[in-house]
């Protein structure tokens, strides 16, 4: 389905950046991987699912730096012809209540959540323009839709990226280029891990029943999303049967904003 199209997906290194990426190279594209960690383990973990030819590149631009983010969409200009899947995926996390919430910490979360999606969609625009077609797909998050008390920043980023999602699909709305985001509840990622692993440490409880209590907080079914389909739901965006979807913000949260 991906065939010729190359995708970027920002913070693909792991998580569910790396599920999407994995998703894709499936469908044929070429993939340029951005994030830090284990950078031959992803790339190798695409390289096993990609179909023969396509090509797999990384850079390890700083996403809350506007300067990098341009040497990677120079970057997939020169190796690709530009970008026909964008995947703003990059993201970080901070809980505080917000009076001591610090301001370098604010700063940060917005460059790198908000930030980074309107600097790579700017640079990836012109060139779906160009072909008349192109997917922005931005992954958001439950607190793109509803709040949590003490994660004022990633709120505030997250129903910022649902915003931009729904502007700039208007603008490519006569377009062959859709832009929709994804809202996942809770995903077993190692940011989610680290939050339960906190909330073991703060509690003096097993991991295990932390995991469990952060799930009937919030998730009703009880389970984690999975990356794999979060990156099925991404291939989906990217089929003509979506081709008419455009600013939506699908959430993928267990019924979490149901209630």
């Amino acid at each position: 389905m991906l065939e010729h199209k190359t995708a970027l997906v920002t913070g693909s290194t792991s998580g569910i950046g790396l599920g999407i990426a994995k998703a894709l190279a499936r469908q044929g594209a070429n993939l340029l991987l951005n994030g830090f960690g284990d950078v031959d383990a992803a790339r190798a973990e695409v390289a096993a699912v990609a179909r023969p030819g396509a090509k797999i590149a990384h850079h390890g631009a700083d996403m809350s730096r506007p300067a990098e983010i341009e040497s990677m969409l120079a970057l997939a200009r020169a190796e690709f012809g530009g970008v026909d899947v964008l995947v703003n995926n990059a993201g970080i996390q901070h809980v505080a209540p917000v009076e001591d919430f610090p301001p370098e910490k604010w700063d940060a979360i917005i460059a790198i959540n908000l930030s980074s999606a309107f600097h790579t969609t700017r640079l990836a625009l012109p060139h779906m323009k160009a072909r008349n077609w192109g997917r922005v797909i931005n992954v958001a998050s439950t607190h793109g839709l509803v709040a949590s008390a003490q994660k004022s920043a990633y709120v505030a980023s997250k129903h910022g990226i649902v915003g931009f999602t729904k502007a700039v699909a208007l603008e490519t709305a006569t377009s062959g280029v859709t832009v929709n985001a994804i809202c996942p509840g809770w995903v077993l990622t190692p940011l989610v891990r680290k939050q339960i692993d906190d909330r073991a440490a703060r509690d003096g409880i097993a991991a295990e029943q932390a995991q469990r209590d952060l799930l009937g907080e919030k998730q009703p079914s009880l389970q984690f999303t999975t990356p794999e389909q979060l990156g099925e739901l991404a291939v989906f965006l990217c089929s003509a049967a979506a081709d008419n979807i455009r600013g939506a913000a699908f959430n993928v949260d267990g019924g979490w904003t149901a209630q």
